[in-house]
């Protein structure tokens, strides 16, 4: 191979500068942005290319981090080294828009890791840790309008090292599973893969004891979407695999079945239908009760007490209890929240199980090494509660980016007296504040809107909203105290949204469901059938005293901003390494490079803020007390 420097100079101009800190003109967007193109030329995704082989992996392997071209490979064998050689804990933060390439860049982390650890034992761990992911993708992840493999889910996992580098354990946390999904997709998107899988590849023995025919367009809950063919895609080989990486888990035969008969009763809950009764108007009736019998047969509980659970509440007064038959609209709602609420509980349970059976087993001293794999920054032309959290996360993560990379490194440097040209670059405090601000905050105002007796409405909760941040400049609605500035913009606000300027853009949100996602309500009489189901998946799902329990229990936003919390403290007991991935386009297609597109996620990533930290600042760093050791 040709080394000279001739030639060198020669291939930057056709391939790009492969270390953005190297580049000539760093300051220049249009500079970054054609280097972009260059390097999107040269390792076009959307298809395999020959940068993750074996023998990439064996020459990343122990070589020093500015040895090889920047690498995923790279980042992972650093942070590893980090960890066995300086004893800290570790972590690799992942981002990027949905689509952006974030789940492959996890697996290929995990292969990474798995291949450099070989030589030390903990095979089993290894297989188990790399088997987990096609079981969660299964049941976590779905094809949307901008993603054929979207995580509809967060996962953080930490893998834990013993003092020789060979994984001995591991846990994963789980964040907001998008359960609307299962009983609601839009054009163009599928329900989670698993539905699939299941119907496309298990033996016609299997269906038939499940109650299945081997089509999703024949169930309500599988064909909303119009979309069950994903191309490049086969469900039935994902179903073959699925179930070896149960196998490999140490899944017994049983656990599968009872994993599948969840999965099964979740599609046929989707057909029962209502209707009024002819006979007493203010009743209603099951009309397709081949569904009800085939729910009632899997999950094992009498037609009976389910058909009266989805047709009726049990309301409290005055300590007596009395059955209230539902209307039309409840039923429909009960049926979908059963759905959502039986679909979750085995999302939990699994990677409960996962946790249990990847979970250390050695009380010898350990180092970690976490991966963060959560959803990207997310605009739908419909955006609703489940895209306002996944984007209050990306706020608060890149919150954690700037104080850790923009904000601390530059303090510090002005600190030790070292000369120094600050950069500026856009802190989003304010925007975080607005959303999760004690009392005041977005989720504040819903908490106490769902507090509310009575019938309060999502129109109550934007109202809310108006009052309290109708002048907010990172805040827009149809306000009467909207800011002059703000208030060209409402031409393309529609009156039951609210707009919310994040730093990744503007995305206007319906508040349709708001209320009802945030209660996150599941009638008594509907929990008390799932709890009498033999399944071990349904009939731990919830207490007696939980049930029972006249307390109002925590709203799924106070539950989400929560685990967000505990999720950046774990971030910040580590040492961080960034992955960021850039999407080229918007709409799935190889060889097309939307400059539009990738500047707005270059200048919201911060990316050449933090290329000008790095060329300006200190290649090597370490504290003073490091020297001394």
């Amino acid at each position: 191979m040709d080394t000279s420097f001739e030639s060198n100079v020669a291939s930057r101009g056709q391939v790009g500068v492969q270390d953005f800190v190297l580049l000539e003109d760093y300051r220049s967007e249009p500079a970054f942005l054609e280097n972009l193109r260059k390097r999107y030329n040269e390792v076009n995704p959307y298809k395999e290319v020959g940068i993750f082989t074996p023998q990439y992996m064996k020459n990343y392997n122990r070589a020093n981090f500015y040895e090889q071209p920047p690498h995923i490979y790279a980042i992972t064998d650093n942070a590893y080294r980090f960890m066995l050689n300086e004893s800290q804990d570790q972590c690799i933060l992942i981002s990027g828009e949905s689509g952006a390439g974030k789940t492959e860049a996890s697996k290929k982390i995990l292969e990474y890791l798995a291949q450099i650890s070989s030589h030390a034992s903990g095979k089993d761990i290894r297989d188990m840790l790399l088997n987990s992911n096609p079981i969660l993708e299964a049941f976590g992840n779905a094809r949307t309008t901008r993603n054929d493999n979207s995580s509809r889910f967060g996962k953080y996992m930490d893998i834990e090292f013993d003092y020789m580098g060979a994984p001995i354990g591991g846990k994963i946390i789980n964040y907001l599973l998008e359960k609307s999904r299962v009983v609601h997709q839009l054009p163009g998107e599928r329900n989670f893969h698993v539905f699939y899988q299941l119907l496309n590849g298990a033996s016609d023995e299997k269906l038939k004891s499940l109650k299945l025919q081997r089509n999703p367009q024949n169930y309500y809950y599988t064909k909303q979407g119009d979309a069950d063919v994903i191309k490049g895609k086969n469900d039935a080989a994902d179903y073959k695999e699925l179930i070896k990486a149960f196998q490999v888990l140490n899944f017994s035969e049983k656990d599968i079945d009872h994993i599948m008969a969840v999965v099964a009763a979740v599609i046929h809950l989707g057909d029962i239908n209502f209707k009024r009764d002819d006979e007493e108007e203010d009743k209603i009736i099951i009309t397709k009760q081949d569904s009800l019998i085939h729910v009632a047969d899997i999950i094992q509980c009498t037609e009976t007490k389910l058909s009266q659970a989805l047709t009726h509440r049990t309301v409290d007064v005055r300590n007596d209890k009395t059955l209230t038959p539902l209307t039309i609209d409840q039923a429909y709602y009960a049926r979908d929240a059963l759905a959502k609420a039986v679909y979750t509980q085995l999302f939990t349970w699994l990677v409960g199980e996962i946790n249990a059976k990847i979970l250390r087993k050695e009380s010898s001293g350990k180092n970690v090494l976490g991966i963060l794999d959560i959803y990207g920054f997310e605009v739908f032309e419909i955006n609703s509660f489940e895209q306002f959290c996944i984007n209050y996360c990306n706020e608060k993560l890149h919150q954690l980016f700037i104080n850790l990379i923009l904000k601390s490194e530059q303090e510090e440097y002005e600190s030790e007296g070292i000369k120094w040209e600050t950069i500026d670059y856009f802190n989003n405090k304010e925007i975080c504040s607005l959303l999760d601000e004690r009392h005041n905050g977005i989720y504040a105002v819903l908490d106490e809107q769902c507090l509310r007796p009575g019938n309060v409405t999502d129109t109550d909760f934007l109202d809310a909203l108006k009052d309290k941040h109708g002048g907010h400049k990172y805040f827009i609605s149809h306000s009467s105290n909207i800011s002059k500035a703000n208030s060209k913009l409402l031409k393309t606000l529609k009156q039951q949204n609210f707009r919310i300027k994040h730093y990744a853009g503007d995305v206007d949100y319906d508040v349709k469901g708001f209320v009802d996602k945030n209660n996150d309500l599941l009638y008594r009489n509907l929990k008390e059938t799932i709890i009498e189901s033999p399944n071990p998946i349904l009939k731990n799902a919830y207490d007696e005293s939980e049930i029972n329990s006249l307390k109002r229990p925590a709203t799924a936003g106070t539950h989400f901003k929560t685990s967000v919390e505990q999720l950046l403290q774990i971030l910040s007991s580590k040492h961080p390494s960034y992955i960021r991935c850039i999407k080229p386009n918007n709409d799935k297609r190889p060889n097309k490079f939307n400059t539009q597109v990738v500047s707005h996620q270059v200048k919201y990533l911060a990316l050449l803020e933090n290329l000008r930290v790095r060329r300006a600042g200190f290649a090597y760093r370490r504290e003073f007390e490091f020297f001394l050791l």
